[in-house]
Formats: structure tokens, C-alpha cells, sequence
């Protein structure tokens, strides 16, 4: 399977970044905290946050109707990737965050498998049979995307989901755990975000 990097301008990832066999694109301004970090393929963007155009960068129009972030998806899929690995979309503006989010969205939609990992959790999209394995005592919290999302049943986790219909509008599939070492839902109408806690942050 063919796999694609994007490193974004939010929050520095600081664990390490495993890059075998993967094509990675850097985005404007993650160029300050991803150089010398992990090897990068592409540089590209419009670079207004980064302040300078880097050489052998592909340059874009401030002004334009897509993020960089959307640039580098595209990119890869247009390549062939079939699993994205996302880093550095997490922190700073909301706004960039829930356009990142939408990224996921975009890559599911073309039968790409994303998921963006920001310094607490790893955020995917997924509809039908989702599992984990190994991960028994993490937190997961599962979101519609749009309006709704069925739940018809699950497996392993603390807190059952059967013929559940999650909703905007409602919080209800924040925080469950997982209480096995497998684990499984199957989300029969619409697409999940999945939110997978590695570190507990304090609240």
C-alpha cells in the first residue's frame, strides 16, 4: 500500500515520525519545526507563514480556493496513496484545526485511509467495521460526520453502543474506553470521526 506524509504549520509534532517508504510533503511554515526531523519530498504551499520561498518549492497563490493542506492531500492521492499519515494539524487556530479535520473527510471519500496525529490523539474517519487491537484502557470518542451516524453494535468497549444513532448537536459518544485488548464497532449508516487518546491531557 502506497502511504503519503503531510506536514502541516500548527502544532510541532514532537515524537518521531516514521517515514520508510512514505512520501512526505511539507507545508509552508511546518518547514521551521519538520526540517531536520524527518525526511521531506515535496515543500509546498503558499508559503506566507513561513516568510521566505524555499528552493525546489512548488509555490501557490495566497489567494486561492484550496489550503496547502488540501494541495498536499491532493497530491497524494493523485499518487496513489492509499494511507496518509497527517502531523503538525493540531494546535493554534480552531479553524485550521476543523479544516484539517475535513481532510480526513476528503481522503475517506476517495478511499485513502487518513488520520492525523496531533500531541494527544490520533483522529481518523471511518464508516462500516472498525476495530482495535492492543489498546484496551484507551479513551475513544466517536463524533458523527454531518448530521448522523448509526451505530448497530459493539465489542469491548466500557460503555456499549447499540442501535445508537449519534447526532450534531450532541455529545454523547465522547470519552468511552476501551476495555479489551479487541475491540470493535460497526457504524452502519454515515462516517464517524474517530478520536483515539494516546496521553490524557489535564481538564
Amino acid at each position: 500500500m502506497k502511504r503519503g506524509i503531510i506536514l502541516l504549520n500548527g502544532e510541532p509534532y514532537t515524537e518521531k515520525i516514521e517515514d520508510t517508504d512514505a512520501f512526505v510533503v511539507c507545508c509552508d511554515g511546518a518547514l521551521r519545526w519538520a526540517q531536520g526531523k524527518v525526511r521531506i519530498d515535496k515543500k509546498t504551499g503558499d508559503f506566507d507563514s513561513l516568510g521566505y520561498i524555499p528552493e525546489g518549492a512548488d509555490v501557490y497563490p495566497v489567494e486561492k480556493n484550496s489550503t496547502d493542506g488540501e494541495i498536499a492531500l491532493e497530491l497524494l492521492l493523485e499518487k496513489g496513496c492509499k494511507q496518509i499519515d497527517i502531523y503538525g494539524g493540531g494546535g493554534g487556530r480552531e479553524d485550521h484545526l476543523f479544516g484539517n479535520l475535513q481532510l480526513l473527510y476528503a481522503a475517506h471519500l476517495r478511499g485513502a485511509q487518513a488520520c492525523m496525529h496531533t500531541r494527544y490523539t490520533d483522529i481518523s474517519c471511518g464508516a462500516g467495521k472498525i476495530g482495535w487491537n492492543g489498546k484496551k484502557g484507551k479513551t475513544l470518542s466517536l463524533a458523527p460526520v454531518g448530521e448522523r451516524a448509526h451505530i448497530m453494535e459493539s465489542e469491548g468497549l466500557k460503555y456499549p453502543l447499540r442501535d445508537l444513532t449519534l447526532t450534531a448537536g450532541s455529545c454523547r459518544g465522547i470519552s468511552n474506553v476501551i476495555c479489551s485488548d479487541r475491540a470493535q464497532i460497526f457504524c452502519d449508516e454515515g462516517t464517524l470521526f474517530i478520536f483515539e487518546v494516546r496521553e490524557d491531557a489535564k481538564w
